[in-house]
């Protein structure tokens, strides 16, 4: 269960993102704009919503986001990410177990790309979880990556 501060902290973030206008253009190119958002009840409350000019978002440096989809990209990174945003913060060897890796040595290797991306960070308690500010956006490119697969027709 997400600490009601954390959910609040991930409001707040959301609200000032979106008075600074999150430093994306919107307007202006021609090229249209793409946006996602969610209200996600899982383990917690998360609402995320972001729009970015089309144009822009086709300038943005590669390597962070292509970072992103390497991590994702791993069917045990992938299935990492799953079970925490399923069940929610969780140790190691609930991981371990989810991602079907037979060692330890192995699912910290998955966990240092996955956090070196931002998609999941370790909390104080020792646990893994995917940030309230990336449940989103991570469920986001789960859902497009299996609408382009086809898995949503």
């Amino acid at each position: 269960m997400t600490d009601p501060v954390d959910a609040r902290l991930t409001d707040l973030e959301r609200r000032v993102a979106a008075l600074e206008g999150a430093g994306a253009p919107v307007a202006g190119g021609g090229a249209g704009v793409v946006r996602y958002s969610g209200d996600v009840h899982l383990h917690g409350d998360v609402r995320w919503t972001i729009e970015y000019d089309a144009g822009s978002a086709l300038g943005l440096d590669d390597e962070p986001r292509l970072a992103v989809l390497a991590a994702l990209g791993h069917p045990a990174r992938a299935g990492i990410v799953r079970a925490l945003l399923a069940g929610g913060p969780s140790g190691t060897a609930e991981l371990q177990e989810a991602a079907g890796l037979a060692s330890t040595g192995q699912l910290y290797h998955h966990l240092r790309s996955l956090t070196h991306t931002g998609l999941v960070e370790q909390d104080g308690r020792g646990t893994y979880r995917v940030a309230p500010r990336v449940v989103v956006p991570a469920l986001v490119l789960l859902t497009a990556a299996a609408d382009v697969a086809g898995q949503l027709r």
